[in-house]
């Protein structure tokens, strides 16, 4: 089973990506994390962020593990990884390592922003969670208090709203949700609330397939 989880950022996919992961005994990969660090591997050697041959060099040489995630998780780099995934070829670089999680033999967990439209368009079970960008932006701002970083709800906000028209209006790989995806809003959802919620779209998801499989067969 795949399970691809989309939205824009702050949204909570990747909390809902790790609880269901977890539920269904199931590994879990933040696709965010391979442009951050994409983008880090840039500043690190003093490249531009829009310097095509550098990122993609950077891309083909990351691993899937052994990320530094306190850093990469920062405002800084999230802001760095949406311009560096805006390049075409930056994406295509690392398509194929995300296939070849997903192709797992019991299947994984990916969430991102082009998952269930890009990597995965097979996956079982497709969710694209979204939110008011206010309430994205007080998630964002509680999460960086909570690590002692300094908080400017204001500043946040904008910067989240500069990354949706980045990452919505881009020409590789937007953000948007698949046809077949289903909307999950968590604006006035606790964590416990939209893990119940996704949940329930996963099982009606496996459901439906379970009940597509059987009509085959007979």
């Amino acid at each position: 089973m795949i399970i691809a989880i989309d939205g824009p950022a702050a949204s909570g996919k990747g909390t809902l990506a790790r609880r269901l992961a977890a539920h269904y005994n199931l590994p879990h990969l933040d696709t965010g994390l391979l442009y951050r660090a994409t983008a880090a591997l840039l500043i690190d050697q003093g490249r531009s962020l829009i310097d095509t041959d550098a990122a993609v060099a950077a891309a083909r040489g990351l691993a899937l593990v052994d990320f530094d995630e306190a850093r990469l998780r920062g405002r800084e780099m999230g802001e760095a990884a949406s311009i560096v995934a805006a390049i075409p070829a930056v994406r295509a670089a690392l398509i194929e390592a995300q296939r070849q999680f997903a192709r797992r033999p019991d299947g994984a967990v990916l969430d991102g922003r082009d998952i269930g439209t890009v990597i995965c368009p097979e996956a079982e079970v497709k969710i694209f969670v979204t939110a008011s960008p206010a309430a994205r932006a007080h998630r964002r701002a509680l999460e960086l208090a909570a690590r002692g970083e300094r908080a400017d709800y204001p500043a946040i906000l904008a910067e989240i709203q500069r990354r949706d028209a980045r990452d919505s209006g881009r020409d590789a790989a937007p953000l948007k949700a698949a046809e077949d995806a289903a909307i999950l809003d968590t604006t006035l959802l606790n964590v416990e609330a939209a893990f119940d919620a996704a949940r329930n779209i996963v099982e009606m998801r496996r459901a439906q397939t379970g009940a597509r499989s059987a009509s085959r067969r007979s």
